[in-house]
């Protein structure tokens, strides 16, 4: 199994497909991580769709989605379910960012947190601009998650990294 990535390293490239929930209704689309750049991203991976910490985390998420916003962040749900789940999942909740399906579990396999025979680790992946990870939780158990107050210091931090990897205002 692949390591997770380190912090200051880039994350590994993906394209798997996706579902947005619109007022229109769903949208499937691919999404390709190194064709989102130019702003931070938090990749969210969590073991299943309707599953009660699963749900509570991703509510917590979408009921501060213009606090992710408004740190130009833009956040990604990943899991190994597929899109009709993902769908399902979203309408009943009002889930506003997209859910991805790792049907195969090659991006948990890739950030290292791949489970065998269970599925993945509850993770979440804090990426800068250029797509590099900025900060990483990998949880033993799963049992909780990353509060938005948390994601949101390591959004603003990872924004204040400079292109060559020291904060702003550092010499």
């Amino acid at each position: 199994m692949a390591r997770t990535p380190d912090v200051g390293t880039p994350a590994p490239d993906f394209t798997v497909p996706g579902t947005l929930r619109t007022s229109a209704g769903p949208e499937r689309s691919e999404y390709t991580l190194s064709a989102h750049r130019g702003s931070p991203l938090v990749l969210a991976f969590y073991p299943g769709d309707n599953t009660a910490v699963c749900t509570r985390q991703l509510c917590s998420y979408t009921s501060e989605l213009d606090r992710f916003k408004d740190l130009g962040a833009t956040v990604w749900g990943i899991s190994p379910q597929g899109l009709d789940s993902h769908e399902g999942f979203a309408e009943q909740y009002d889930l506003r960012f997209p859910l991805l399906a790792d049907t195969e579990r090659e991006v948990a396999r890739a950030y290292g947190i791949a489970v065998p025979g269970l599925g993945l680790r509850r993770s979440v992946f804090v990426l800068d601009a250029e797509g590099v990870v900025r900060w990483k939780h990998v949880a033993l158990a799963g049992l909780s998650f990353q509060n938005v107050d948390t994601l949101a210091e390591r959004i603003a931090e990872a924004t204040a990294v400079r292109a060559d990897g020291r904060l702003h205002g550092d010499q």
